[in-house]
């Protein structure tokens, strides 16, 4: 049997999946220096110089240019990368695109004419190990 909720759990539900698909653009002409912070989905069509961390996904649109380490669920990268690249879930490299640093996630997926420049690690040991790290520090401290 369904368990019923209550409306303040049912508009927090809809503002958590609001987030998920909010959708960020750094537009074509556009240069963002420091750090970029989402819980959904981060497109760059223009220039990022530093980190970016989404939730969601990150898309580097061909044209793109990511000067800094990205963490996400899932990557989709069209045009350039440089630094290295966490992905809990998948990194797909499209054709003409690059990446020039190391990439961690379970799945990879490099499309004909793409270029990874890095050390590649796939796997669930490697890809969660900080997520499971955590855990234990604060079991430990109890």
């Amino acid at each position: 049997m369904a368990a019923l909720k209550s409306g303040s759990d049912r508009s927090h539900d809809a503002r958590h999946h609001a987030h998920e698909n909010a959708l960020s653009i750094v537009a074509s002409g556009m240069k963002v220096v420091g750090e970029l912070v989402t819980d959904g989905v981060v497109k760059i069509e223009g220039i990022v110089e530093g980190s970016i961390r989404a939730d969601h996904e990150v898309l580097v649109a061909k044209g793109g240019l990511v000067q800094g380490d990205i963490e996400t669920r899932q990557a989709v990268i069209g045009g350039r990368v440089v630094g290295s690249i966490l992905a809990h879930e998948r990194v797909e490299v499209q054709a003409d695109s690059v990446v020039q640093g190391d990439i961690r996630t379970m799945r990879l997926v490099v499309h004909e004419g793409g270029e990874v420049n890095g050390h590649v690690r796939m796997g669930d040991a490697e890809v969660n190990a900080s997520e499971r790290a955590v855990p234990r520090v604060a079991e430990a401290a109890t």
